[in-house]
């Protein structure tokens, strides 16, 4: 009976001792896994500025350069962006946009690789000042969710158009 007691006090004594040792191992798991970093593309995760560019004849080009800090994962950019709003003071602008350029060329976006699209807007006829541009980026599969916004004074008018985004800030 002795004998039979200690056989189970062993036995109960290594399982407790590998079950600990199995937790120990769960529990280190996850810290060791390893989490995928957040995209740039999502608006929350780049910054964007407005800057004035050379002019062509009978346009004002404007660059929207968007950048990504450290820590963020490179995505594939396409086209031009869509639903491209402008807001002066934070008064909404009533101008419809159009696209211009190859709407189906990639580019790679992300940290130490800042990217940029154009904004021609007409010289002639009236325009409008404004101070904010918001945006919708796309990715060569479609749309990425939600809205980016770039700051920098410019001016809009009828006719104004979009270029797709391109390398280089």
């Amino acid at each position: 009976m002795m004998r039979t007691n200690r056989k189970i006090a062993v036995i109960l004594a290594a399982t407790a001792l590998a079950g600990t040792a199995g937790a120990g191992l769960a529990q280190a798991s996850p810290g060791t896994a390893h989490t995928a970093a957040p995209s740039a593309c999502r608006p929350a995760n780049h910054i964007a500025r407005i800057t004035t560019a050379p002019g062509t004849r009978g346009n004002h080009h404007y660059r929207v350069t968007l950048s990504a800090p450290r820590g963020y994962a490179s995505c594939t950019l396409a086209g031009s962006p869509t639903g491209v709003r402008f807001s002066n003071h934070g008064s909404k602008i009533r101008i419809s946009t159009g696209h211009h350029g190859d709407q189906h060329a990639t580019v790679t976006f992300g940290p130490g690789h800042p990217v940029h699209f154009d904004i021609q807007v007409p010289s002639r006829g009236h325009s409008t000042p404004a101070d904010e541009a918001s945006f919708t980026l796309r990715a060569p599969g479609g749309e990425i969710p939600g809205t980016s916004f770039a700051e920098g004074r410019l001016k809009v008018a009828a006719g104004t158009l979009v270029g797709p985004v391109q390398r280089g800030a």
